[in-house]
């Protein structure tokens, strides 16, 4: 709900209240706009005495002329540089006479119901529940505009913020950085958290404590990348699952990226968001305007499990696929680790029909099906079927498999050139590079300029023409490298600068129109596994393959990571073979099989080369899982281990209806002459009675909260136990 309030002064205060949480914006007389308050839901009242309240450092700078008037000590909501305020801007604008001083004060509002898309951007979407706050700020010497769009999802605790910036004068101007999003806070005591690590090892959770000066992480690889993930949290001390106050921004964008937080050296914390501006430059026309990619901003005063189930139901509800968003996620079977570029037609269709008989109900053909794509040396971009190597053409081996009860998938790499390739020999101009340097190669790769329209049009004609000939019900769309040699042979010198994110908006628009050609494909993202996990991406896939590493061990670190802003009907997760391919471990069937049920759970493996018991195994867990997904899939999570721990994780889903509840545990090292352990249950109804339906015992909810279920059987490295959990109806009480 929006509402707002003048006071005495004739001041104005915005109040952009949730559920549970404010966002109140003060415009005093000067007409800048200050943050008073971001936390806990307040009602609507005149608190722009906070402002008034802040001691004024005499040796800082006057603003406006007036001596007690300090800006650099105000928290703002969109500050600028050197107007009196010396820390880091969230923008800054280069004129014609090579200044950089902007000046930009309150001019109007608006409201409306109904968040509306931004222009060839993803985002997030309610036409019911949503409102819409637009503060128009201006510089009237430069006659430019800049909008603040704040969409307020009341019933899911979430904002979203974006900006717009209209050039009305009549002279260009340099966009040099434009932050989405930026917060002012006045303290400091918090901690940093963000999801740091490498190929492999996705999503790991980084936690430290602020001190004055710059603490920043980001990428500008031309994605989000292995390294960082882009979103960022400003934690309490204290905060853990169930406590503590929690102020975090996701950026919904897939490309370069800076989350920074400056203290300053009165202990207030500038924390922002936004396209990274190194390598970035924009260069606005007159009539012309910039739109920036959204940040949604949640609090919450319940620590970070609260946090993550807000982030989980809005991206649930409003953010992926209208098509997909009720609609429970199929059991895959990918066929990279399975057999890699060595396949037939026989073997294809066999491994087909095996996992079918397994359960599952997709099969995904991945790399080696086009060109003459034998190893990584050759063929990206010819996207023309290997009928050699398929013993005919695409949609006969498609039909075969179908025949098997089985769905079709296919993978695709649409947005690299191999330099051995029909379409680079056609068109070397379509690659990122500098002229007169060589393009480095990556995975025997290049990647193509997608800021040229034609080469998306490439893209666009080449992926739909197999997607409307061929019975295809999904797409695994990957990206196998970042960029290198940063340039583009299409845009003009002064341009070049602006080619990481026009590459951004020409995929977004790619995805835009296949996704709206073909509604009914389910498209999962990938970049060498997590390389590019990003509310972004899921506007338009609404699954992600986290990692390319699928050791159950190794994924533990990596799927905690990521549930904390990303839900599990969005995360893909496998059970491969073992020994695994990424790191030889071993691990049991039964915790590869538990692990992967933490989202939505494929298989990565070749049946002919286990034996009958494991596939009697793997079709008994796929069978729970189908009985259990939509627990997982549109339930609530509750981590109860692991963030602390190290050695245990346990993590448990209850359904929407409250009726069930799945509950897994996976200890990583056993030790020797060690006491029993229980799992404490924390969020299960108090006075409820629950039934566990794979032991048959029953337990009082209260028992569950304040003893906890018994971990029994775990005794050896990587050993798991799962429970699940049913609410007893009244009538089947009885006794105990």
């Amino acid at each position: 709900m929006i509402q707002i309030l003048k006071n005495e002064k004739n001041q104005q205060l915005f109040f952009l209240n949730t559920s549970d949480t404010s966002l109140v914006l003060f415009v005093p007389e000067s007409r800048h706009v200050f943050i008073p308050h971001w936390g806990g839901k307040i009602e609507p009242t005149d608190i722009g005495y906070i402002i008034e309240e802040i001691s004024r450092a005499s040796y800082l700078p006057d603003a406006d002329g007036k001596k007690n008037f300090k800006l650099e000590q105000m928290p703002q909501i969109y500050p600028s540089y050197g107007y009196t305020d010396l820390r880091e801007p969230a923008f800054s604008f280069r004129w014609k006479d090579g200044s950089r001083i902007t000046d930009l004060r309150y001019r109007s509002y608006s409201t409306y119901r109904g968040k509306r898309k931004p222009e060839r951007l993803p985002a997030v979407l309610s036409d019911e529940d949503s409102e819409v706050l637009e503060i128009v700020l201006c510089d009237t010497l430069k006659q430019t505009e800049v909008t603040l769009v704040f969409g307020v999802f009341e019933k899911y605790n979430a904002i979203t913020q974006s900006v717009l910036v209209k050039n009305k004068g009549e002279e260009a101007f340099y966009i040099e950085k434009i932050c989405s999003a930026n917060m002012d806070l006045l303290f400091s005591d918090l901690d940093l958290i963000h999801l740091s690590g490498a190929w492999g090892r996705e999503c790991n959770i980084k936690r430290r404590h602020l001190e004055q000066g710059i603490q920043a992480v980001g990428s500008t690889r031309g994605a989000g990348g292995h390294g960082q993930n882009p979103f960022a949290a400003l934690v309490s001390p204290d905060t853990s699952e169930d406590q503590g106050e929690v102020y975090a921004m996701n950026f919904v964008y897939s490309g370069n990226f800076l989350a920074e937080v400056e203290v300053d050296m009165h202990e207030n914390s500038r924390f922002q968001i936004g396209i990274h501006p190194f390598e970035f430059e924009w260069k606005l026309n007159p009539g012309y305007e910039f739109q920036t990619p959204e940040v949604v901003l949640v609090y919450s005063g319940n620590g970070l499990g609260q946090m993550s189930r807000t982030f989980h139901k809005l991206y649930r509800e409003c953010l992926m696929p209208t098509r997909f968003r009720n609609q429970e996620r199929p059991v895959l079977l990918n066929s990279w680790e399975a057999n890699y570029f060595d396949f037939t037609r026989d073997s294809l269709v066999s491994l087909a029909a095996q996992a079918a008989e397994a359960g599952a109900e997709l099969f995904v053909l991945d790399d080696g099906w086009f060109g003459r794509r034998d190893d990584t040396t050759t063929s990206i971009g010819d996207w023309i079927p290997y009928e050699k190597k398929l013993g005919g053409n695409l949609e006969s081996l498609i039909s075969d498999i179908r025949k098997r009860k089985i769905a079709f998938g296919l993978w695709f790499e649409p947005e690299m050139v191999s330099p051995d390739s029909e379409l680079y020999k056609q068109h070397p101009e379509w690659v990122i590079q500098v002229k007169g340097r060589r393009i480095e190669k990556s995975r025997d790769e290049y990647v193509l300029d997608l800021a040229n329209p034609a080469v998306c049009e490439y893209i666009i004609r080449s992926v739909g023409k197999i997607l409307s000939e061929n019975s295809i019900s999904y797409v695994k769309w990957d990206m196998n490298r970042n960029f290198t040699n940063t340039g583009s042979l299409y845009l003009s010198p002064e341009q070049q600068k602006e080619l990481p994110h026009r590459y951004m908006l020409g995929l977004y628009h790619i995805m835009e129109t296949l996704t709206k050609e073909f509604p009914d494909v389910l498209f999962e993202g990938c970049a060498g596994g997590g390389g590019r996990c990003d509310p972004g991406m899921l506007y338009y896939m609404p699954q992600i393959w986290v990692s390319d590493d699928t050791d159950a061990l190794e994924r533990l670190p990596i799927q905690y990571g990521t549930s904390l802003v990303y839900p599990s009907i969005g995360m893909g997760c496998h059970i491969s073979d073992v020994p695994n391919h990424q790191t030889g471990r071993r691990v049991s069937l039964e915790t590869r099989a538990a692990v992967a049920m933490w989202g939505n759970l494929g298989l990565e493996l070749n049946f002919n080369k286990i034996d009958s018991a494991e596939k009697i195994q793997i079709k008994k867990y796929i069978g729970f899982y189908k009985k259990v997904r939509y627990i997982i899939q549109f339930g609530d999570l509750y981590r109860l281990k692991g963030l602390e721990i190290g050695n245990e994780y346990a993590w448990m889903y209850i359904s929407d209806d409250g009726e069930k509840i799945l509950i897994t545990y996976v200890q990583i090292m056993s030790r020797p002459n060690t006491v029993s352990k229980r799992l404490r249950l924390t969020h299960v109804e108090k006075q409820a009675l629950y039934k566990d339906t794979l032991s048959g015992r029953r337990f009082h909810g209260s028992e569950l909260s304040e003893i906890g279920l018994e971990i029994g059987k775990i005794s050896r490295d990587g050993d798991s136990q799962q429970w699940l959990l049913e609410k007893v109806s009244e009538k089947d009480k009885g006794q105990i």
